[in-house]
């Protein structure tokens, strides 16, 4: 019972993380738009005498807007401003009691595969941490380096810095938790730029108008290029939030890699439509976007491993029994592996029935792919593999 309300919990969480990140993703996305079609007002007019130095109209929702942006800060603040800064944070805090549900208290089958490091769940979950912890203070100390003037170079040396991350990970844990954790880290340091550097700015530029001083100029620049960088994080780690779903993706024997070229495929793509709103229609970039996708696309293809001859004859009772031993305890309606309540992506392998209709995903998930069973936790062995190889490809027939 404690497991099925351990369930429902990351079920109502990971709810709240993408309601969330929407909200926060969503706003990211307009004030970059925003940002990237005002239109300086005309010299001589009301908004250029207040020092506004770009605006633009808009209608919505059967109303006319006219949002302003200031050079530095208006003459005077209103009594009501409105702060963005809950929709980071609530998304990251979330995000993290996700990642501690699925996986830090599942570490010995989420996180852990022996074939590629002999861990501990303890060990996991604090080489996780680090890569979190440690991922914004690299970052952060980057920005703050000489390279924080010069923007394009900054981000090529921060995506090389999450490429050896991920190239790191990789080398500690399996595919689907490496793609997770260079998310969560990625996450952290969005979350991060909002906590430490953009809002305490904005705070000390409030502070002094009310204290009848002009703000520097010094916080608003850096809460802008921080801003923009959490603009080009949002498709990458919307595509690790997705990416559990698609094996052939974490399971390459270069994930580390795959994860960098479909990252790169999303800060292109999201480059594109930063220069689209500012009226400069760059179409080599979605090209570009396009091409590494494809690479993805071919580089990802299946490509089975060897398997050996397959001993003895191939028959459906055979085949019960190795999924019996090695995959019905995550997919059966009640799963005894611990902490699991519901069987896994929905997949039932436990009558003949079911097996036969996911005979495809069975071959697809462990033959092709070979993530399942997660970390090999159940040690099916190569020759069981052939077993159900040929029982696929001779037509997933139910015999006795």
């Amino acid at each position: 019972m404690d497991a099925h309300y351990l369930e429902f919990l990351s079920m109502l969480v990971r709810w709240l993380h993408i309601i969330a990140g929407v909200a926060w993703i969503g706003s990211s996305f307009y004030f970059i738009w925003l940002d990237n079609s005002l239109d300086a007002p005309a010299p001589g007019s009301d908004a250029a005498k207040k020092g506004v130095g770009g605006e633009l109209w808009a209608v919505h929702g059967g109303g006319f807007y006219n949002p302003q942006k200031y050079l530095v800060a208006p003459a005077a603040l209103p009594e009501k401003l409105h702060w963005f800064k809950w929709e980071a944070y609530t998304t990251w805090l979330s995000g993290t009691a996700l990642l501690v549900l699925v996986y830090w208290l599942k570490a010995g089958t989420m996180m852990i595969d022996g074939n590629i490091m002999a861990l501990t769940p303890l060990q996991a979950v604090g080489i996780g941490a680090a890569s979190m912890i440690g991922s914004w203070i690299v970052y952060d100390l980057l920005c703050k380096s000489p390279l924080g003037k010069r923007d394009g170079v900054l981000g090529v040396v921060v995506f090389a810095f999450i490429g050896v991350l991920a190239w790191a990970l990789s080398h500690a844990f399996g595919g689907r938790a490496m793609f997770i954790h260079v998310g969560t880290a990625i996450g952290t340091i969005m979350a991060a730029n909002v906590a430490m550097v953009i809002i305490p700015g904005q705070r000390r530029m409030v502070a002094a108008m009310r204290a009848g001083q002009s703000p520097n100029p010094v916080d608003g620049q850096r809460a802008k290029q921080r801003s923009v960088h959490n603009n080009y994080f949002t498709l990458p780690v919307l595509f690790i939030m997705i990416s559990n779903h698609y094996s052939s993706t974490y399971s390459h024997p270069q994930n580390w890699a795959v994860l960098m070229l479909m990252a790169a495929a999303g800060v292109v793509i999201r480059h594109f439509f930063n220069r689209k709103h500012k009226g400069v229609h760059a179409w080599q970039y979605p090209a570009l976007g396009a091409v590494l996708l494809g690479m993805v696309a071919w580089w990802t293809a299946p490509r089975i491993v060897p398997l050996p001859p397959v001993e003895g004859e191939v028959t459906f009772n055979r085949v019960r029994a190795i999924v019996g031993q090695r995959c019905i305890m995550c997919h059966s309606p009640q799963p005894t592996y611990p902490g699991y309540t519901q069987p896994q992506a929905g997949v039932l392998l436990h009558t003949p029935a079911d097996l036969v209709q996911n005979a495809p995903r069975l071959y697809q998930q462990v033959i092709v792919t070979r993530i399942m069973p997660l970390g090999n936790v159940t040690n099916i062995t190569e020759q069981e593999r052939a077993v159900l190889a040929a029982w696929v490809k001779a037509g997933a027939k139910m015999e006795p």
